[in-house]
């Protein structure tokens, strides 16, 4: 049984950092570096863009977009003018990409963005966009290779597909036999106990709808086939 601050991002003593930054979960070090040696056989550097994300910083990310300081996008990649929204609809355009401060899967060290940087030209970003792991995209080559390989150590895509919560991710990779126990223990009950603790911007209407939104976007995932 995970504790309610593993779950919650408040607390990160269940973390292994790969280096200063990159922390990922104690249990999944070895299938973590297995899979990226079998990668690496494949002719892929497969490396982590974010692992464990803490609450602290997940609030600062929805406070910041909500109050308009940082971009939301709809599934159309196209800016959205906040300023035009009710609370609502606010707080379901940023669930469509960020997850509530709490509810995120980075929390738990499971789940990790991965890159191939290898497969970046001089001086090209990162942007963990769509396009970067389709057709021609610098990463396509290593998604088709983990759709086909990845479930062999454990991993799997939650956000395979879009599912009228978040959006698809090609790059959120997860670590099955762990992230699916910590989803169950993630209960409506434990996050509004800890947001209650927070200042969160939209914080009455995200508690009064807690059930609706965690059924639509935290539960709401690909299911594990093989894995």
């Amino acid at each position: 049984m995970a504790t309610h601050g593993l779950l919650t991002g408040t607390t990160n003593t269940h973390i292994h950092y790969l280096s200063e930054n990159k922390g990922i979960h104690q249990g999944i070090i070895t299938p973590w570096l297995r899979l990226v040696d079998a990668a690496q056989t494949a002719g892929f550097q497969l490396s982590i863009a974010s692992g464990f994300r803490d609450f602290d910083r997940q609030l600062n990310i929805w406070n910041r977009k909500m109050t308009g300081e940082l971009p939301v996008f709809d599934l159309q990649q196209q800016q959205i003018n906040l300023t035009t929204l009710t609370t609502e609809e606010k707080v379901h355009a940023i669930m469509t990409f960020s997850a509530l401060p709490g509810a995120s899967r980075h929390h738990w060290g499971t789940d990790v963005d991965i890159y191939d940087p290898s497969q970046l030209n001089n001086g090209q970003q990162l942007l963990l966009e769509e396009w970067e792991y389709q057709g021609n995209g610098p990463f396509a080559k290593l998604t088709k290779w983990l759709n086909e390989n990845a479930q062999h150590y454990g991993f799997y895509f939650p956000y395979q597909c879009y599912q009228g919560g978040v959006a698809h991710e090609p790059w959120h990779l997860s670590y099955a036999p762990l992230s699916t126990q910590f989803l169950t223990e993630l209960t409506p009950e434990i996050l509004a106990s800890t947001l209650h603790k927070h200042e969160i911007e939209g914080k009455a209407f995200i508690l009064d709808q807690i059930e609706q939104l965690m059924e639509r976007y935290v539960y709401n995932v690909q299911e594990v086939t093989n894995g």
